[in-house]
């Protein structure tokens, strides 16, 4: 008995007994369903933290001001004057490792423009910092070293300032002013969306480095900054650089060798990238979970094919003798199996496609499908039948023909 005729003779025997044949298949239907769905709400937030990582600069370390001391009590990292402007110009001049860094002042400031107002996060910044950060310019200009060298009162805006100052205006060459200080607003950052930490990172202004030192915040010495950003050459040089950074500040900040960082040098990538590969774990989680269900799917298959031999064996009895062998038996009833799994897995990953746009769109949740998770659920759900279905099939080619034939 060929290929064909087994498949013609395994969907005749399923159409006989519709309502059986697909509650046998919801098993499956469910099974295959939940683990697209669960595997593309982990997908959607791996993808989410992959963005989060991109938009906020690649190989990038943090340096922070180190803790100060009153009265016994010790006020956390950042909290002591000790990082300047020179400090950024050294890393990026003797750290082989390093590409670019960039000193910046930031505090929070109202900002005035016409009869509109807004808080927002005012950052004294050099050039350096849209390339660390590597964010281009949407329209006008970026912040340039002529403008730090004057101190130069301008400013670029992020899109959450745009829209509450100016709405639909477009705001380059429009006056606003910062704590009561008149700036001309030079150009507009692109959207780059929420942080890994929730913030909105387009709440912000720019200004020169200088000009926040001097005219808006002051600062305890000259020089002052309270956040280096410093961009690695590569991700191969990210432990180098650490190394090279904190031996450089130990020696510019003249610290002892048994004394304490007056700084922390924090590696963001690498805390972003406990974050991504926590998502990547919750990804192989929910799909775990989600196999269960085809595992009692696949249960269900057995019982059914069990059933269907006891009732059909007087029909095996006579196939036997009339020259039907053994193999020819058993691969009708494994083709029986894998039919009744395969069209089962092709409904659930369609049920699987709606759920996850479902989620999407109730939840607000990001989801991502790929064609990979949709031909992994396939042969999955294939294998189940050809697993669970293949006792039955081997029990209905190992019975007697003739007890076959006496069989009521």
């Amino acid at each position: 008995m060929n290929l064909l005729a087994s498949l013609k003779i395994a969907i005749k025997a399923l159409r006989v007994n519709k309502m059986r044949s697909a509650l046998t298949m919801l098993g499956i239907i469910i099974g295959v369903g939940a683990v697209i769905a669960m595997v593309a709400v982990g997908s959607g937030a791996k993808a989410k933290i992959a963005a989060q990582i991109a938009s906020i600069g690649s190989n990038l370390f943090i340096i922070l001001p180190g803790a100060t001391t009153a009265g016994g009590l010790r006020f956390g990292a950042g909290t002591a004057p000790t990082l300047t402007v020179d400090d950024a110009k050294a890393i990026a001049a003797e750290c082989p490792a390093v590409e670019r860094s960039a000193p910046s002042l930031p505090g929070t400031a109202q900002i005035v423009a016409g009869n509109q107002n807004w808080s927002t996060m005012v950052r004294g910044e050099t050039p350096d910092f849209f390339e660390v950060r590597e964010w281009n310019i949407l329209r006008g200009r970026l912040i340039t070293n002529q403008d730090v060298e004057g101190a130069t009162k301008v400013a670029v805006l992020g899109q959450t300032v745009v829209e509450n100052l100016f709405g639909d205006i477009d705001p380059v060459g429009q006056i606003i002013r910062i704590k009561k200080v008149p700036f001309t607003v030079v150009g507009v950052l692109p959207r780059k969306g929420q942080s890994p930490m929730g913030m909105d990172q387009d709440d912000i202004a720019v200004v020169p480095v200088t000009t926040a030192q001097k005219k808006l915040f002051g600062t305890a010495f000259l020089g002052m900054v309270r956040v280096i950003f410093v961009k690695a050459k590569g991700p191969e040089f990210m432990d180098e650089a650490g190394r090279q950074i904190t031996e450089l500040l130990r020696q510019r900040h003249k610290i002892g060798p048994r004394k304490e960082d007056d700084f922390t040098v924090r590696n963001l990538t690498e805390v972003l990238s406990t974050a991504e590969e926590s998502a990547k774990v919750m990804t192989l989680l929910l799909g775990a979970v989600a196999s269960v269900s085809l595992i009692v799917g696949g249960i269900g298959i057995m019982n059914i094919m069990l059933v269907s031999v006891t009732e059909r064996t007087r029909e095996i009895g006579i196939r036997m003798a009339v020259g039907a062998k053994g193999s020819d038996i058993m691969k009708q009833f494994l083709i029986e199996a894998v039919v009744l799994a395969l069209i089962g897995g092709s409904i659930g990953i369609i049920s699987g496609i709606i759920g996850s746009k479902l989620i999407s769109y109730f939840a607000d949740w990001p989801t991502l499908i790929s064609i990979g998770s949709l031909f992994l659920a396939f042969g999955f759900s294939a294998a189940v039948g050809v697993f669970f279905g293949f006792y039955p099939a081997r029990k209905a080619a190992n019975l007697d023909p003739i007890e076959a034939l006496r069989y009521e």
